[in-house]
């Protein structure tokens, strides 16, 4: 939600400020009008005219004066500068339906701006395998969840997506996307504005969302399949293609297997969870022992036993994929979300292989970090950036509503 253009004009320059007082109380919880504008770099009178216009559409309260806070001891931790009237993210009021839909499971929670940064869905349901069983089962699951106060429904999709129209045009795991209309069918069953993110970009969003400060980075996420997304300058990398991050369906030598989007050898069909499980049962019948059962019986056996050759090649083929990308693109910071987090031996390996194919590697350093799954968050910000405070008036999608709704 940061980053300055320049030649802004008036009302895309506010919205920029807006952004960075909503970044800034997601992080630190609760601050002044004052301690505000120091933190944005911007006056009192603007500061001012910035909360006030967030108070009014319900994205920030009140939230008692800093000596009230301090003398219950829960403020002086999370505020910047002097006394005053504390102002916070509005954690009342359900305001998105944010909805993760994954290749094999759905789930989803009604949220308020002040978003937790680590993912906590409230519910979820197996992802059948038509968007008419979808949809049911999301009507049944979440109905009692959309209410007069909600400003929109969020959905993170898997594939290449074009945001901007709502299209999935390709989702190698779960075709059936693409041959729909999804915020379409979704606003049939309610009424409310529909947005779709991307999932990765969702992740990457999250991650900026808690660290905004930070660098550039390249986040990758190991999951059902494995994708990627980049911020560069403070904000998500967007192209007119929305095709980017696909680093799963790079093509591997040797490999034989059938990849969801139709090609042989692609990444993901090792380093997925799927991928991993498969090689894992195949090196086990080889032993003559037992194919793992779940997820958990692998990641307990790794990191107890370590890495099996079968996996060290697994990584090897992934790392300079990685580090090829990084060479790309020119940063050195690389997020790890997903079932890898779990396993850190696995991290720690890869990290040292995509050390000594990337550039930075030569010049300084690599920093690889492991992170949660922070998709909520993404999605709650895409939520604020692309439905309440879009760059042009025009194309805001829920004025009226979120009006009514902090009236």
């Amino acid at each position: 939600m940061l980053g300055v253009r320049t030649a802004a004009l008036p009302a895309s320059l506010r919205r920029t400020n807006q952004r960075t007082v909503i970044s800034l109380l997601l992080r630190l919880g609760s601050a002044s009008r004052a301690d505000l504008a120091k933190a944005a770099g911007i006056s009192q009178p603007t500061a001012g005219k910035i909360t006030t216009e967030l108070l009014r559409l319900g994205i920030l309260q009140e939230a008692g004066s800093a000596t009230e806070s301090s003398a219950a001891g829960n403020g002086s931790a999370s505020r910047l500068g002097r006394p005053g009237q504390l102002l916070r993210l509005d954690a009342l009021h359900p305001r998105f339906l944010a909805v993760e839909l994954g290749v094999s499971e759905t789930s989803f929670s009604a949220l308020p701006v002040a978003v937790q940064l680590e993912d906590q869905w409230t519910r979820s349901f197996p992802t059948p395998k038509s968007p008419e069983a979808w949809l049911a089962a999301l009507k049944a699951a979440a109905q009692d969840f959309v209410n007069e106060e909600l400003w929109g429904i969020l959905i993170s999709v898997p594939g290449i997506v074009d945001e901007q129209t709502g299209k999935v045009l390709f989702s190698p795991n779960l075709h059936w996307l693409e041959k729909i209309n999804l915020p379409g069918l979704v606003r049939d069953l309610w009424d409310l504005p529909v947005l779709l993110v991307q999932e990765i970009r969702a992740l990457a969003l999250g991650h900026l969302t808690a660290e905004p400060g930070g660098e550039d980075f390249l986040l990758i996420d190991f999951g059902q399949g494995v994708g990627g997304a980049v911020v560069l300058e403070g904000e998500l990398f967007s192209h007119p293609m929305p095709l980017s991050g696909e680093f799963g369906h790079t093509p591997v030598a040797g490999n034989r297997r059938r990849c969801g989007c139709g090609a042989l050898g692609c990444l993901e069909t090792l380093v997925s969870e799927r991928g991993l499980l498969e090689s894992f049962a195949a090196a086990d019948k080889h032993r003559r022992a037992p194919a793992p059962a779940s997820w958990k019986a692998f990641s307990t056996r790794v990191n107890k036993s370590g890495l099996d050759p079968w996996l060290t090649e697994t990584l090897n083929a992934t790392a300079p994929v990685v580090a090829g990308a990084l060479n790309v693109l020119g940063v050195r910071r690389l997020v790890v979300t997903g079932h890898l987090t779990e396993l850190p031996a696995c991290v720690s390996y890869l990290s040292a292989e995509v050390s000594k194919g990337a550039m930075w590697g030569r010049f300084g350093e690599i920093i690889v970090q492991t992170a949660p799954h922070r998709r909520a968050a993404g999605l709650v910000a895409a939520g604020i950036d692309r439905l309440v405070l879009p760059d042009d008036d025009s194309r805001a999608m829920v004025p009226s509503r979120v009006a009514a709704s902090a009236a």
